[in-house]
């Protein structure tokens, strides 16, 4: 059973409040597990302008830059402390030949991005661009193979090349080039959605070239996790037979699963991103709840291969994907990010907190100007979406303890559609203090939220909007954006405006 829906249950019968106080019950006497910060993974693809103009420019580049790197960019994401990146893709990893993005820029090779618009990938951003930017940030790295057009020898030498400290002819190749010190892979895959544009390989063929790869994929030194390309969704039966073969669980320490979140649940016509109607709201809600069951049911299914040691999931791609809009700076992907796009992540991260024990690691697709993007640029001009005030009121979850909440939320309804109308997740410090979260998912109603007699609010941030599709724009950058909420002395009620998150730190 999901985890959300227990914590409803368990309390069901015992609390009694009217249709605007829910009263929750934090369990601190039953930790899930410890937070991991990659929760909090990001994911940088080449695939529209979520590279090149949003974060590298190049270091002749007029918009004031670091080694090519967008300074308002990178100030950006260090005040958002980065705390993982997934890297090359995604589709185009599955295209991508790594010594096409290694030495002098002007004597790199261009190619085609066959995956994402036909455009010309000019590789100016490789393999030193992406490790040399996860060091300026503190974050760690995810890196994916290229198992459909490229070979296990390719990927062995690319190892080799990022972390060996050897004499070889790839670290030394690897120092011509400008980097005396190997960098760290903390994670990579082998493969992208194996199941489509990775190669649409039948899985017990994905399986046999998984453990090919991985059986070379050992440079002395070198022990990143070996995270296996799972499912979507919809086709758990193609990470069911892979978990068959021992040849894959007996080298790797995880299984990935996709799940994105279309309003409409239409590929074809996903919905829009802006002027959407409350049908598509809640459609949405609906959809991104979804999550819970999707991570329960992966979950049996890995405990079902019955896998010597701990073997976990790894949610590598998820987020909002909307039609892209009529007009605007644009580039393959390029979507507007709302407030219904912050109420999506924080639902999701809830989900995630509920899951800390066996979910260690996730990546929102993507950073910046793709998708359900953290940051939008557009020539010199860049602002920060409600998304990347989520992930930033979030931080605080980092490490600490995931605690289960008891609550019976009330519904929010729309037409023939009804839904929980909050989302709750509470974790601890080690010195005790508490972090909360409450999403409220309703468009048009406040509730209240009510502590009882054990937590004091010390402190209180809000992120609301005044619309369904309230969001920032160049010339109002700041229009969504986090509220510090005054709180009077042993507050213990606390208001959740209609279609907002709130960020609480409690003490006794």
């Amino acid at each position: 059973m999901p985890r959300h829906v227990l914590a409803a249950l368990l309390v069901a019968a015992s609390f009694t409040a009217n249709a605007d106080t829910v009263r929750i019950d934090i369990r601190t006497d039953a930790p899930i597990g410890r937070i991991n910060p990659n929760v909090y993974g990001q994911f940088v693809e080449h695939l529209g302008r979520g590279i090149y103009g949003g974060i590298w420019v190049g270091p002749d580049s007029e918009i004031p830059n670091q080694d090519g790197y967008r300074i308002d960019v990178l100030q950006a994401l260090k005040e958002l402390e980065v705390p993982l990146m997934r890297w090359p893709g995604g589709c185009f990893a599955d295209q991508y030949h790594w010594r096409d993005g290694i030495g002098p820029a002007d004597a790199r090779v261009a190619r085609l991005n066959a995956s994402w618009g036909g455009v010309i990938e000019p590789n100016t951003f490789g393999t030193h661009e992406f490790f040399n930017l996860a060091e300026i940030l503190g974050a760690q790295t995810y890196l994916n193979f290229n198992v459909a057009t490229g070979t296990a020898r390719e990927a062995i030498e690319w190892l080799e090349y990022i972390t060996s400290d050897s004499a070889s002819a790839l670290a030394n190749e690897r120092r011509a080039n400008g980097r005396d010190e190997p960098w760290k892979i903390d994670y990579y895959s082998i493969g992208n959605e194996t199941w489509g544009c990775g190669g649409n390989m039948r899985p017990s063929f994905y399986a046999d070239e998984y453990a090919r790869f991985a059986t070379f994929l050992n440079v002395p030194g070198a022990q990143p996790k070996r995270i296996v390309s799972g499912s979507y969704e919809g086709n758990i039966d193609y990470s069911r037979e892979i978990l068959e073969n021992r040849g894959v669980t007996d080298r790797a320490e995880g299984i990935s699963v996709h799940f994105y979140t279309l309003p409409t649940g239409d590929w074809g016509k996903k919905g829009a991103g802006m002027g959407f109607p409350e049908a598509e709201w809640i459609s949405t809600i609906e959809r991104t709840q979804r999550m819970d069951g999707i991570i329960t049911e992966q979950l049996e299914m890995i405990d079902a291969a019955d896998i010597d040691g701990e073997f976990q999931l790894y949610v590598d791609e998820w987020g909002m994907w909307v039609d892209p809009p009529a007009d605007g700076p644009g580039g393959v992907l390029y979507q507007q990010n709302t407030i219904r796009d912050a109420v999506v992540a924080a639902v999701n991260l809830n989900i995630f907190h509920d899951y800390a024990d066996r979910v260690p690691m996730t990546n929102i697709a993507q950073m910046v100007n793709v998708l359900q993007a953290m940051i939008l640029t557009d020539g010199p001009r860049m602002l920060r979406t409600p998304t990347y005030h989520v992930f930033n009121l979030y931080k605080p979850f980092r490490n600490a303890e995931a605690l289960p909440v008891a609550a019976t939320p009330p519904a929010y309804r729309h037409a023939e559609t009804s839904v929980p109308a909050l989302s709750i997740s509470a974790a601890r410090h080690d010195d005790g203090r508490l972090v909360l979260a409450i999403v409220n998912v309703d468009p048009g109603t406040a509730h209240e939220i009510d502590l009882g007699d054990t937590w004091n609010v010390i402190s209180a941030n809000v992120l609301a909007g005044d619309a369904m599709d309230a969001h920032n724009t160049f010339e109002a950058p700041d229009k969504v954006r986090p509220v510090r909420a005054e709180v009077g002395d042993r507050a213990r009620r606390i208001p959740a405006p209609p279609a907002s998150v709130t960020v609480l730190e409690l003490a006794r």
